[in-house]
Formats: C-alpha cells, structure tokens, sequence
C-alpha cells in the first residue's frame, strides 16, 4: 500500500519500507560498516567518503528528487516491531512508455540476511510495481556466483534470461551478470506474488 504523502510508504504488518530520511544515517551508517565484508563482493566499491553524514543527505535528497521525477524509487526495509533498518531496496531505471519497465536492486545487512525478510519486502515491492506503478517488467542482475540472491529471485518467481558480458563494475572489476526478469503475466499466471 502506497501512501505518497508519507513518502513512498509501503507496508504491511511485520515491515515498513520508505524513502531514506537523514534521520536515518545512523542506523545506515552502522549497519553498513558491521555489513561491510559481506556486501562488498556485489556492490560498486566502497568510497569512506560515502560514510559521511553530508554524502547521506546528499543521497536522501537525490532519492526524493528521482522519486518525484518518476525516475526511482530507494527504500529502507524496516522491522515494524523495533524499527530497526534491516536493508534497503529500489525499483530503479524506471522506464515509461513502449517499456513499461524497471530494474530492481537490494541489500540486506548482514545480521538479517537469511531470515526471509529480504522475500517479504521483495513480494511487497513486486505488488506495488505491478498494481501501483502499473508497470509491465521488472529486471534483476546479479552475479553468477551470488547464490543466495539468484535462489531468491527464483523463489520470488523470475526467469532467468542470459548473461550480460561485463555489466556492472563491481568491488573494482568489470563482472557479468545474468539477468532475471518478472512480467505482470507471469503473476498472474502463477497466482498471487508472496507479501509476507
């Protein structure tokens, strides 16, 4: 459920996903750094200067400028229970009209990782792009040695497609990826997409 006046709220209830507020960078800033060994390997290399309060503003107010252009959309993953930020995830390259598309990417802090909170907020981002955004295409690329996101794709419901020779410069290096993709017809084909 979107609530635009809450800033790109969806939630049900066990989470709470939203637009980053600068409130937020302390619970980020300590999450990615106990996070940082596990995520490097997927992610573009780490810049410190990233880690600065000024750099996170910066990224909250790029976030709400591409969110009210249409173009992305960043969410935090919160636990409703505490308010604690589990990761983050964003329906990026949001593409109108003949496409109809987007592309989605995702973290997990490494203490929540493998507890299926990663499939919850994921079901409920793949229901608010299809029955909200009323697109037609999502897109996801990871690496071929990422597993663990390749098996949640496939258990959320994507094809996988192909390989895209030297995609992403990831930790430092040109690597491929192979790409996965959810139409709006295989949800309904298969049944409703999981949203909890």
């Amino acid at each position: 459920m979107l609530r635009p006046e809450r800033r790109a709220l969806v939630e049900n209830d066990t989470y709470l996903l939203r637009l980053p507020e600068r409130k937020d960078f302390g619970q980020w800033a300590a999450l990615r750094t106990i996070s940082r060994s596990f995520l490097e390997p997927w992610e573009p290399a780490w810049n410190n200067s990233d880690f600065t309060e000024r750099s996170f503003h910066s990224r909250v107010d790029r976030n709400m400028a591409e969110f009210t252009n249409g173009q992305a959309i960043a969410l935090f993953i919160f636990r409703k229970s505490d308010m604690a930020l589990l990761g983050g995830i964003t329906i990026g390259l949001i593409r109108r009209g003949v496409a109809q598309n987007c592309m989605i990417g995702y973290w997990m802090g490494e203490k929540h990782a493998g507890q299926g909170h990663m499939f919850a907020a994921l079901g409920m981002v793949i229901e608010y792009i299809f029955s909200e955004l009323r697109l037609h295409r999502i897109e996801a690329a990871c690496i071929p040695e990422n597993h663990r996101s390749i098996r949640l794709l496939e258990k959320s419901g994507f094809k996988r497609e192909g390989l895209l020779r030297a995609y992403l410069k990831i930790n430092g290096r040109w690597q491929d990826h192979v790409m996965f993709s959810l139409l709006e017809s295989d949800r309904r084909t298969a049944g409703a997409t999981p949203t909890s």
